[in-house]
């Protein structure tokens, strides 16, 4: 399998934290996760700043509208050199569709299909009228996502290796709820090591907090990526 991507998520909550966790951090991952706390203070601009620095943007803002708004904000991504960009999948085929005319011709962004949140368990599916286990539940929205013309999802690592197997090699998993062994789940029900999730066939691990909250973050990013190149050995 091809190398996987590191990605460190930015959940903080202006762009001084998010510059000085960028700038310690090259070098030591692949991606930055923008998502809707800091991209709501910073909008488009630090989005920028970020992809012309070299990094890789994960712009984490779970687009769920009507198809019209969904496809002209997704066409207003384009220009902004974002690597990867989630959409929720129950939002419905007519809406991803949308969202994939939006992107038109450009590579980029890849288009991913939010499926169930990993803050999600059975108990909380059932609360919201979501039948099924999380499991079935994924497998369903992969599904909508994939012939809707989506590049990949999102999904835990539980659900991986089954969506590779039935979605093929290319089709993009993106594993949050990633927790070297030892760390604090913190508010993830369904989580992983990141050895699980490459040997699951993950295609970019999304890690926060037991990096950005490190003593030392180049330490603990460090410590990620050699995990995931020792379980990219076995394979």
């Amino acid at each position: 399998m091809s190398r996987p991507r590191l990605v460190v998520a930015l959940d903080v909550p202006d762009a001084d934290f998010a510059r000085a966790a960028a700038g310690q951090l090259h070098g030591h991952a692949d991606v930055l996760k923008i998502g809707l706390e800091l991209f709501t203070a910073e909008g488009p601009g630090l989005v920028h700043e970020f992809s012309e620095a070299g990094w890789g943007i994960f712009l984490d803002l779970k687009l769920h509208d009507i198809p019209a708004t969904v496809e002209r904000a997704v066409s207003r991504t384009v220009s902004l050199g974002v690597e990867l960009l989630t959409l929720h999948a129950s939002g419905g085929p007519a809406m991803l569709a949308a969202a994939a005319r939006g992107r038109g011709s450009a590579a980029f962004p890849k288009l991913l299909g939010v499926t169930v949140l990993t803050s999600l368990d059975q108990e909380q599916m059932a609360a919201v009228g979501l039948a099924g286990t999380p499991s079935e539940a994924v497998a369903r929205l992969c599904g909508v996502a994939h012939e809707s013309g989506c590049d990949g999802v999102v999904a835990s690592v539980l659900e991986a290796a089954a969506i590779k197997a039935a979605r093929g090699t290319r089709f993009l998993v993106v594993t949050p709820g990633i927790r070297p062994a030892g760390s604090a789940r913190d508010d993830q029900a369904r989580v992983a090591t990141p050895a699980d999730a490459v040997r699951a066939g993950a295609d970019y691990l999304v890690v926060g907090r037991p990096i950005l909250r490190a003593n030392d973050p180049i330490a603990a990013a460090d410590s990620i990526r050699r995990e995931m190149e020792t379980a990219l050995g076995d394979e």
